[in-house]
This record gives structure tokens, sequence and C-alpha cells, in this order.
């Protein structure tokens, strides 16, 4: 399917451009494309993924992993029934998931990418999408959010009188996203032109190689030294001081009276959240500002108390990152490249065109379809779509807080695809592509409904 969507995209394109005038700025925009896939998206992952790579090969080794996936074991094995319940990509898709709904961006895409590499050792069809796959990816495009951090920011910064309204409209389009994409990616990979053929007897071979170097792995995770008494004082000391830290941020003004009290007024001085914030938005956004020093600080942690070098094998882990991010850069650019083609051609604004009336008569506002049609396909494109709206109506009106409900419940879905794919070399997605637009459809229709019932 991928190949039927990129081909389409960029003959429309050159078709489009050529019907308007646009062939100058399309061509621009296709090379500034390439630049920005490798100069601005690709290396700049990097140092990301060489670090959480690193990370997590702490947590591997360390046996950390495998306890993650064994406590969430019940919803796992349902969600992915082809996935061995302590499989290391149980773990990794645990704290991919976690990553998303905190809206950690940049713990999120190196973490996926990490369960794309271990889902892929079960891959007895290298280059084929297996089901696994398609339902982790699915699942990404529609991850519940708690805080759409980047909307609210955005609300706040134009002087919104209530920029954390769109918290809970955001959190109840994203869930019946994430109903959504479970339902389509478990029907579809049951219709026949989605079904995997049988596995060969070399394919039998390459899975018996991968099921050796993970019993091997497993053997190693079995030799690490078990936790002392003054390792587990450790990790408490560690985990209260930041409970304690959470405590003081979330009872913000209190605590700030007692800080000032005690001469401590520099405890608060960047909180992650305004002092207008209820309760519970303070706690999520305190939630996801300490996430990731308590992650960069208690894996290396935990693996040291149970006699891990973590200095080595943290180099060791962050070594893949520059062989993974060449794997990748190209396949951002030619998805990159082909949905900026179609954008500079004037495809969006053909789209729009045609949808309107339709839309019209569907009750779907027409002044949000741009953001509808771009969403998927570019997150810079339908930022700056939600940045005119609120420019245009001011950050409180019922189109402003649609379109950033829209953008805190759905996913950029191709830029997924092609992240995500790309780092195994995964040639055939199957139904990964119906499946993300099917949450994605969803989550604009749910985001439309409610936000209607809940502004208007």
């Amino acid at each position: 399917m991928l190949n039927y969507i990129w081909l389409g995209l960029i003959l429309v394109a050159v078709f489009m451009a050529g019907s308007n005038g646009q062939i100058p700025e399309m061509t621009t925009k296709a090379f500034e494309m390439c630049n920005d896939a490798v100069m601005k998206i690709g290396l700049p992952l990097v140092g990301v993924m060489a670090l959480w790579l690193g990370i997590m090969r702490l947590a591997e080794k360390s046996g950390m992993v495998q306890i993650l996936a064994r406590i969430l074991r019940p919803v796992m094995v349902r969600l992915f029934p082809d996935v061995p319940a302590e499989h290391p990509a149980m773990g990794s898709m645990l704290m991919n998931m976690a990553a998303n709904m905190l809206g950690l961006a940049n713990a999120a895409t190196p973490l996926g990418i990490r369960a794309m590499e271990d889902l892929e050792t079960l891959n007895p069809r290298p280059g084929t999408a297996t089901n696994a796959m398609c339902t982790f990816l699915a699942i990404n495009t529609s991850s519940i959010q708690l805080i759409p951090v980047t909307v609210v920011g955005v609300l706040a910064v134009n002087h919104s009188k209530n920029a954390s309204a769109v918290i809970g409209p955001s959190i109840m389009s994203t869930t019946v996203a994430f109903i959504a994409a479970i339902v389509a990616v478990k029907s579809l990979e049951k219709l026949p032109m989605f079904r995997l053929a049988p596995v060969t007897p070399s394919d039998v071979h390459e899975k018996k190689v991968e099921i050796k170097r993970e019993k091997e792995a497993e053997g190693e995770i079995s030799t690490v030294k078990p936790l002392q008494w003054w390792g587990v004082l450790a990790l408490a000391i560690f985990f209260l001081f930041f409970a304690g830290v959470l405590a003081m941020w979330t009872g913000y003004p209190k605590t700030q009276s007692v800080a000032d009290a005690l001469h401590l007024p520099n405890l608060f001085n960047a909180l992650p959240f305004d002092a207008s914030d209820g309760m519970w938005t303070r706690g999520i956004k305190c939630i996801s500002a300490l996430s990731i020093p308590l992650l960069l600080a208690f894996f290396p942690l935990y693996a040291f108390l149970r006699g891990i070098k973590v200095y080595e094998e943290f180099v060791e882990g962050a070594k893949e990152g520059f062989q993974i991010i060449i794997r990748i850069i190209p396949n951002l650019v030619a998805i990159l490249v082909a949905i900026a083609m179609f954008r500079a051609s004037g495809g969006i604004d053909m789209l729009t065109t045609w949808l309107r009336p339709v839309m019209s008569a569907l009750h779907f506002p027409p002044e949000l379809l741009p953001m509808a049609i771009i969403r998927p396909l570019s997150g810079s494109g339908s930022f700056g779509v939600f940045n005119e709206l609120v420019q245009k109506y001011g950050p409180d009106h019922l189109f402003s807080r649609t379109a950033g409900t829209i953008y805190g419940s759905t996913e950029t879905t191709f830029y997924v695809l092609a992240v995500y794919f790309g780092a195994v070399n995964i040639k055939r997605a199957r139904h990964a592509v119906p499946a993300g637009l099917v949450a994605d459809i969803v989550a604009i229709i749910a985001s439309v409904i409610i936000c209607k019932q809940v502004f208007a």
C-alpha cells in the first residue's frame, strides 16, 4: 500500500504543480525537505537514539524489562498474542506507550524504534510487517494522551483564559481512537489481502537462530546478581526523593509558603505548570517533567546494584544509534519529500475544496478541514495550521480548541511508518496504514463531536 500512496502523492503533485504553475515552488520544497529529512530530523535523532538505546541496554541486562513485561502480562498477551510473554519486546513496547501517554516525544520515538527492533527478532518473514508490528504501530498512532503539552503551551502563550480546557476532550478522543485502532487492526489482519503466507523452511531456520540468540540473552540475565538489602534501601531512598519533589510541586502554592518560611524560595523558580492549573493538571505535568530524569537515573542505578558494568554496557547499547538512523534516513527522505511536493503543488488546497461541500453536509466545520487532512501527513504543517487558527479566531474559540484537540489526539501516521518500519527494513506494511488512518479519522470525528458538546 505504501508503494501506491507514495507514487500517488508524487504523480498528483507533479500534475497539480504543472496545472497551476507551481512547478518551481514544488521543486524547491522537494530539495528543502531532502535537506531537512537528513540535517534537521535524521542526524539530530542520532544522539537521542544513542542515549535511549544505551539506557534500554541497561534495562535489559539488569532484567528490568522482563519484570515490566511480567507485571502487565495479561493485557499485553491479549494485544500481542504472537509475542512471548517475557520477550524483551514487551518491555520496550510498554515503555514506549508510557512515554507517549505522558507526551515525552524525545523518549517515545527511540523506545518505539527499539520495540520494533525487538519485534523484528520474532519476524520469520524479513521485509514484511508482522501482526504484532501492525498492532504496535496502530497503538502508536492512537496512543491515549494525558496532557497535550504542545497544544496547552500554544493556547497559554496566546493568553487563553483556560489553556488546559482541551485536556479532557483530548483524553476522551484518544481513548475512542485507541479502541477503534485495536478493533481495526485486529479485524484487518484477518482479511485475505492482508493475511500472512505460510512460513517457508528457510524462514523457520532464521527464526531458530533468533530464538537461540534470545535464549543466550536470557542466560546472561539469569547470571545477574540479586539485589542485596542495601540495594533495596538505596532504591527506596531514590524513589522517596522523587516522590518528595513531586509532592512539593503538586502541593503548590502551599509548599511555596513553607519554602518561603524556610528561606528556600528557589525551589519553585522553574515549575513545569502554570499557577492557575488545577491539582490534576499539575500532577500530570509534574509527572511528565520528572519522568525523563527518573528513567535516566533509575535504570543505571538498578543495573549497578545488580552488578552490571553500567558505563561499558551503556556505550555498547548507544553504538546502535547511528546504524539505525542510517537505515531510517532513506525512508524519511522518500516519505517527507513526497508529502512536501504534494503540499507545495496545492494538493491540500485541492482536497479541501473538493471535500468542503461534503463536510458541510456532515456538519463538519470546513475551517478544520486543512488540519484534518494535513495532520496524518505532516507534524510541522498541522502545527502551522493550528497556530493560524488560534491567531485568527483566538485561543478560546471553538475552532481553536477543536483543532488543538485534533492535534493532541492524532499522530503523523506516515512519519511514524517511515521511522519505525524503516528502522527494521520493512517494505510490506500490510494493514498498518489503513489501521493507522482509521485511528486518525476516528480521533478527528470524536474531537469535533466532543468539543461541540463541551465548548459550544
